[in-house]
């Protein structure tokens, strides 16, 4: 959770800075990885894999103090669903994120000589990809509902150490966030998804999302109070 301390213009802005900055990692990671690999797309992945991980854990324990760390529409949605942040600062924390993500991608393409935005052609359509981020989403809400209940120390590593599993058991790699989808979208590269793909897959997320969070009010029902 962000501190009451921290206004929601500051809290908006690590939103945005720390989108952009995963983004960045992400795409700009794929691109590096791709072009390294020799066409040996198991290693590609791989190094999208670990540089996401790691990037991951260390964005949130920098602007977890700030504003929660978000980055992630289903995030905040969840969040606000639990009654941890206000339902009328949800829509500002969605549109900074979006809008940090893109300038993540356009970050990442300029750093490796590309167009800042260019539509992808990467296709990712077809059930086995809608249920994977579905499971990927529901699985990333599960642990960071549960993990801040119980250690939110740990919530940096144990987010980072699931999105870096989730890049490989599941069929979509594990995009789990629909800022991240909308962003992906624009870049042809390693890490995108065709625009035309990218409706389901957030249907999937938020599907997922909310699941996650009947699951998780359930589980951590306090124990009745017995009337002596």
């Amino acid at each position: 959770m962000h501190s009451v301390h921290v206004s929601l213009n500051r809290r908006l802005a690590a939103e945005a800075l720390g989108t952009a900055l995963l983004l960045a990692i992400v795409v700009g990671s794929g691109i590096m990885g791709e072009r390294l690999a020799g066409g040996n797309a198991a290693i590609a992945l791989l190094a999208n894999t670990f540089a996401t991980g790691s990037g991951l854990a260390v964005l949130i324990l920098v602007f977890g103090p700030l504003s929660g760390a978000h980055f992630n529409p289903a995030a905040t949605l969840a969040f606000a669903c639990q009654g941890e942040m206000r339902w009328r600062d949800v829509p500002y924390y969605v549109v900074m994120q979006i809008a940090g993500a893109f300038v993540g991608v356009a970050a990442a393409d300029f750093m490796f000589d590309l167009p800042l935005f260019f539509a992808s052609t990467h296709v990712r359509s077809g059930a086995s990809q809608w249920f994977s981020e579905f499971i990927a989403t529901f699985g990333l809400i599960t642990v960071i509902v549960l993990c801040v209940r119980q250690r939110p120390s740990a919530v940096p590593w144990a987010v980072g150490a699931y999105i870096t599993s989730a890049y490989w058991f599941t069929a979509s790699t594990s995009f789990a966030n629909p800022a991240v989808t909308l962003a992906r979208s624009a870049s042809n590269t390693f890490a995108g998804i065709r625009p035309q793909d990218t409706p389901a897959f957030i249907v999937a997320q938020l599907l997922g999302m909310c699941v996650a969070v009947l699951v998780c009010r359930w589980l951590w029902q306090q124990p009745e109070k017995k009337v002596s």
